[in-house]
């Protein structure tokens, strides 16, 4: 494609027509198969979430996020209502549709309207939702519902560097890796750098396509393995976009 210069010969960016911003998020919840998105509510959440946290054999879930963990019910229920009050970070409950429990929360947030730019974070899903059906169709459900419900044009993963697990996920879940944000913040008194990773509106269909593919049932044989892996599918379908537009 030919770049893009003004009337001084200066390279400029592709045109967004009729761009006016797009809403923010508005507590809607967001339902699939195996888990069901509800605004974060302490009253309804608070108990189960902190059962389902329990879970956990040690701390080690709690080192890569800002708060926790938790010595006492009352001191997670004061977090939960600081973090339900707010609108950015935006928290929703991650419900467990088989058991009709909490299971995590998960936030979108530096919700930026007004350009389209929105994230994901505050990933705190308990043992009983990790590595689950559930906890990859919780990120689907946030990603559709930026993209094709809100109309936002760019979805954001960030993590600590040195969290290698998280790194990961974003990669299995299609974003793209744009590199480390040096000593961005301070966390527990440590210092954080943090790493940045993307997915933009003209990847999202590709994408969209093999999540649903990943989360049919027919995805998984009668002992709940997968047959095919997300990020094979997200490839496949990469490559599939990429020959259609160059034909």
């Amino acid at each position: 494609m030919q770049q893009r210069t003004n009337e001084f010969g200066q390279p400029i960016g592709l045109p967004v027509t009729n761009w006016e911003g797009v809403p923010k998020p508005d507590g809607t919840a967001l339902t699939g198969r195996y888990c069901r998105l509800e605004r974060l509510d302490v009253e309804r959440h608070a108990n189960e979430l902190y059962d389902a946290y329990g879970q956990a054999p040690d701390a080690r879930d709690w080192t890569y996020l800002s708060a926790g963990p938790f010595e006492s019910f009352d001191a997670f229920r004061a977090h939960l209502t600081r973090i339900a009050a707010t609108a950015d970070p935006f928290h929703y409950t991650v419900i467990d549709t088989a058991k009709g429990k909490a299971v995590g929360t998960l936030a979108l947030m530096r919700i930026d309207a007004s350009n389209g730019v929105i994230e994901v974070g505050f990933v705190t899903f308990s043992r009983l939702l990790q590595k689950t059906r559930a906890a990859t169709e919780a990120i689907y459900l946030l990603m559709r519902y930026a993209f094709d419900t809100l109309g936002y044009r760019r979805f954001e993963w960030k993590c600590d560097s040195l969290n290698a697990p998280s790194r990961s996920a974003a990669l299995r879940f299609g974003f793209t890796f744009e590199g480390i944000f040096r000593q961005a913040i301070v966390v527990h008194g440590r210092n954080r750098d943090t790493a940045w990773f993307s997915i933009i509106d003209s990847e999202w269909p590709a994408i969209r396509t093999a999540f649903d593919t990943w989360l049919e049932p027919e995805n998984f044989d009668a002992g709940g393995v997968q047959r095919r892996k997300l990020a094979e599918l997200i490839e496949a379908q990469r490559g599939a976009a990429h020959v259609t537009a160059s034909r």
